[in-house]
């Protein structure tokens, strides 16, 4: 059985953390220096690292590359990198620059050979393909977006998630814009039809806000970890106090 994980999601713009409300950048409140944020979360037991480059305008691997080879040396922690990845060339140059996995997420839309050329050559646990989702506010479906939250896709959840497992996707990064930033717990209904849908991990995000929260997304959602954000940056949680509280409901973390 696949240990569970805990992920501090980190999302850079201009050169600093910013932690986002229903992925507002313009409101967004600044949490930190990636660096420094990076080395605390190491030294506290996080089983991944996810850093999102969610600049608007300033995306791709030439903005990335050089954090990353930053980050990377104060790491010891499988290190996830994202944003504006839309390439093969892209993806390559963020591993080599120290990433473990890189996040396609708005190009897994039109290119799905992109994931399979990435999981050919650095096998498909090194791709994570992004899936944004709002809810629609008619039907309460789930809508598909790209571009961090400004255009809808016109493709069912289900379709997407069969599409890129089939060209090579390793895992899926699933957030609900509705619940970003509102510590309102996660969205257990999207985390289960995504889930139930695939046999691949899915790493749930969106709405972090206690423990209990996250106990539910790993028993109700079915996910295989968590991306946390708000909980760390507003509260004195830490993922060495979140998986010691997991731990006793019997959900299984890799042992640091």
């Amino acid at each position: 059985m696949l240990k569970k994980r805990i992920i501090p999601v980190l999302l850079y713009a201009n050169g600093r953390l910013v932690k986002t409300v229903d992925f507002d950048l313009p409101s967004a409140r600044d949490v930190g220096d990636p660096v420094k944020s990076v080395h605390v979360y190491n030294s506290q037991q996080a089983d991944e690292i996810a850093l999102l480059n969610i600049e608007r305008e300033e995306r791709g691997w030439r903005k990335l590359a050089p954090l990353v080879e930053k980050v990377a040396n104060v790491c010891f922690t499988p290190l996830t990198i994202g944003g504006g990845v839309t390439t093969f060339e892209d993806a390559a140059a963020l591993i080599s620059s120290g990433a473990d996995k890189v996040v396609i997420n708005s190009a897994a839309y039109g290119n799905k050979a992109l994931l399979t050329q990435v999981a050919d050559r650095f096998g498909a646990q090194a791709v994570i393909v992004g899936v944004d989702v709002r809810r629609d506010r008619d039907t309460n479906l789930p809508t598909l977006w790209s571009d961090c939250g400004r255009m809808r896709e016109d493709v069912t959840l289900e379709s997407h998630l069969d599409a890129c497992v089939a060209a090579g996707a390793g895992e899926f990064f699933l957030q609900s814009i509705d619940r970003d930033g509102a510590m309102q717990g996660y969205d257990l209904a999207l985390l289960k039809a995504a889930t139930q849908r695939v046999t691949i991990p899915v790493i749930g995000a969106g709405g972090s806000g206690s423990y209990d929260q996250l106990k539910d997304a790993f028993v109700e959602g079915g996910v295989d970890a968590l991306g946390c954000a708000s909980i760390f940056n507003f509260s004195d949680s830490n993922p060495i106090r979140a998986k010691a509280f997991l731990s006793n409901h019997d959900l299984k973390f890799k042992v640091v």
